[in-house]
């Protein structure tokens, strides 16, 4: 979590690839994903697959969490469009939604996929997520999201310093 913004991202899915691009880029994370899914039938499983890997890989290198923010979230505009994007690495997941698409598809993505990736993140991850988006240009609208998504998790992996003690005053994450 402590990279560069490198990213090598083939998932058959060109804007998809785009979008997990901008998480490693934004997030500050090396990410490398290779998919070979069944594109043939749809994309469903090739998005919620690589959301559920990446949440994974997210919980698994917090460990016990000792040390980091636990909260993040970031307000982001992209031309026309506003996101707030909110995360707790609470060790329970939830998925606030508040986006809405006019179109069917963005590139060969469907819209209604962008909810179940962050959905699917979030169950992985076991983390709290909020996200809303307003706007008009689709394109503009979740490309802002995910850049926001990837400030919001950067913020909330941060290690402190100062202190290397669990962020919950219950005891456990």
């Amino acid at each position: 979590m402590d990279g560069s913004g490198q990213a090598d991202i083939k998932t058959g899915l060109g804007f998809f690839d785009h979008m997990l691009e901008q998480i490693a880029r934004h997030g500050s994370i090396d990410l490398a994903i290779n998919c070979d899914g069944d594109l043939h039938i749809d994309e469903h499983h090739t998005i919620e697959d690589t959301a559920l890997a990446l949440g994974e890989a997210y919980l698994k290198a917090l460990g016990d969490k000792k040390g980091i923010t636990r909260y993040g979230f970031y307000l982001l505009p992209m031309d026309e469009a506003l996101v707030h994007a909110a995360i707790d690495f609470s060790g329970r997941n939830w998925m606030v939604w508040d986006a809405k698409f006019s179109r069917e598809k963005i590139g060969e993505m469907p819209t209604e996929m962008f909810f179940h990736f962050f959905k699917s993140f979030s169950d992985a991850a076991k983390a709290n997520i909020n996200i809303s988006c307003q706007g008009d240009n689709e394109h503009h609208k979740i490309e802002a999201i995910f850049k926001a998504f990837a400030k919001a998790i950067k913020m909330a992996v941060k290690r402190n310093p100062a202190s290397d003690a669990l962020p919950s005053t219950k005891g456990v994450l």
